[in-house]
C-alpha cells in the first residue's frame, strides 16, 4: 500500500513536470532570447544582412563659409550640355546663387562604370583631380550613364570612387546629387541607380539629393526644363537655371531636414 501511495505522487509529479516542460518549450519558442531584438533604427533605415541596404547614418548639418568654393563633379549635365554655351550650365550658375565660386568638372557620357566622351569613368577622373583645390563643398552629380552597364560591380565602383574623393579632400563636405530624369516616366534602371546611390550615401552619413524623389522634373514642367530637340534631352539654358536654383535651395535645407529619399527612366542619349 505504501508503495502505491508513494508511486502515485511520483507519477503525478512526473506528469506535472512534463507539462511544465512543454509549456516552457512553447514559451521559449515564442520568446527566443537568442533572437535579435526588434530594431530601434529610424523608420526607413534598412537592417544589415545579405542583400539588405546598409544601415543609415544621420548626416551632420551642412555648414559652409560665407563665400564657399564648390567642386561640382559629374557628367554632361554638369558639363553644361544643351545650354547656349556650357558656362551657362547649372554648375556654373550655382556660383552666383551660393555667393561663391564653382570649380566645374563635367565629362559628357561618363559614369561610375562607363567612360565618357571626353574622359574616363568617375574613379579615374577623381584620381586625376588636383589635390590642391581645397573645396569647401563637393557636389558629385549623376549619373544615368551607367544604366546600361548593369548592377554587377556598380556599388563597388561607387564605393571606390567615393573613398578616393573623401581621401583626397578630407576637409570638404560632400553632397551626392542623384540622377535627374531626361525623359518620363522614370525607368527602372535609373530608379535603381537612384536607390543604390541613396543607400550608399546614407551608409556614409553623406547628404543625398534626389531630383527623382523630389519631382524636380514632371510632366508639367518637362518641356520647360528639357531640350528635346537639338539638346538631345538635356536641360536647356532655362532648364539649367532651374536646376541651379533647385540645387541651391536643397543645399540651404541641409542645415535642417534631410533630403535623402530615392525615387524611381529609361534613357537613350548620353548625359
Amino acid at each position: 500500500m505504501k508503495a502505491r501511495v508513494t508511486r502515485h505522487p511520483l507519477r503525478s509529479a512526473g506528469v506535472a513536470l512534463a507539462l511544465l516542460l512543454v509549456l516552457a518549450a512553447v514559451a521559449l519558442g515564442m520568446w527566443r532570447p537568442w533572437a535579435p531584438l526588434p530594431s530601434a533604427a529610424p523608420i526607413g533605415a534598412a537592417a544589415q544582412g545579405e542583400g539588405a541596404a546598409p544601415a543609415a547614418i544621420v548626416p551632420v548639418p551642412l555648414v559652409l563659409p560665407e563665400h564657399p568654393t564648390v567642386l561640382v563633379f559629374g557628367d554632361s549635365w554638369t558639363y553644361g550640355s544643351a545650354a547656349t554655351i556650357p558656362t551657362e550650365g547649372y554648375a556654373y550658375q550655382l556660383a552666383g546663387l551660393l555667393d561663391g565660386q564653382t570649380i566645374v568638372d563635367g565629362v559628357r557620357g561618363s559614369g561610375y562604370l562607363k567612360p565618357g566622351l571626353d574622359g574616363p569613368a568617375f574613379g579615374e577622373r577623381i584620381a586625376a583631380l588636383d589635390p590642391a583645390l581645397h573645396p569647401d563643398l563637393i557636389i558629385i552629380q549623376g549619373s544615368i550613364n551607367d544604366r546600361a552597364q548593369g548592377e554587377a560591380g556598380y556599388r563597388e565602383a561607387v564605393t571606390a570612387a567615393w573613398d578616393a574623393l573623401a581621401t583626397k579632400y578630407p576637409e570638404a563636405a560632400i553632397v551626392v546629387l542623384g540622377p535627374a530624369p531626361h525623359e518620363l516616366p522614370v525607368g527602372a534602371t535609373t530608379a535603381r541607380i537612384d536607390a543604390d546611390l541613396a543607400d550608399l550615401a546614407a551608409a556614409r552619413g553623406w547628404w543625398y539629393i534626389s531630383p527623382i524623389a523630389h519631382d524636380w522634373i514632371t510632366p508639367q514642367n518637362y518641356l520647360d526644363v528639357i531640350d528635346v530637340d537639338l539638346g538631345r534631352k538635356h536641360p536647356s539654358t532655362a532648364g539649367h537655371r532651374y536646376l541651379a536654383e533647385k540645387v541651391a535651395a536643397a543645399l540651404a535645407e541641409l542645415a535642417g531636414a534631410p533630403v535623402t529619399e530615392a525615387g524611381g527612366s529609361e534613357t537613350t542619349p548620353e548625359q
